[in-house]
């Protein structure tokens, strides 16, 4: 199902505002995108503080709508033995991202008060 915002289709499969936060740091982290570093990385560059419960459900859905992958990376003795869950985007999430912002853009566009300077 697509429908319009200003001149720019979407699919139903849009991005919520934590979803793409959460997909903007696992590209800006790269190979360090796993839960704990997310949450970090929400507390200091977005000023949200969540809980790692709730980046879990997100990466979960991100990943359920193929917008990202994961991959286990090596166990650590400061992890218990654990092993890291690592997300990276895919071309759909990347795809997202970019049709995320065209809607943004245009719609800050058609408002020509509240209008910023996009290209800083």
């Amino acid at each position: 199902m697509l429908y319009k915002v200003g001149e720019i289709t979407m699919s139903k499969e849009h991005l919520g505002e934590l979803e793409e936060l959460v997909l903007l740091l696992i590209v800006m982290l790269k190979e360090d995108a796993y839960g704990l570093a997310i949450r970090t990385a929400l507390k200091e560059k977005a000023s949200r503080n969540i809980t790692i419960g709730a980046v879990h459900g997100t990466v979960n859905r991100l990943e359920k709508k193929g917008f990202v992958e994961s991959t286990m990376g090596g166990a650590s003795d400061i992890r218990g033995g654990r092993r890291k869950r690592i997300f990276t985007i895919t071309a759909v999430g990347k795809g997202a991202l970019e049709r995320s912002q065209d809607v943004k853009v245009s719609l800050w566009q058609q408002i020509p008060e509240l209008s910023l300077d996009v290209s800083r």
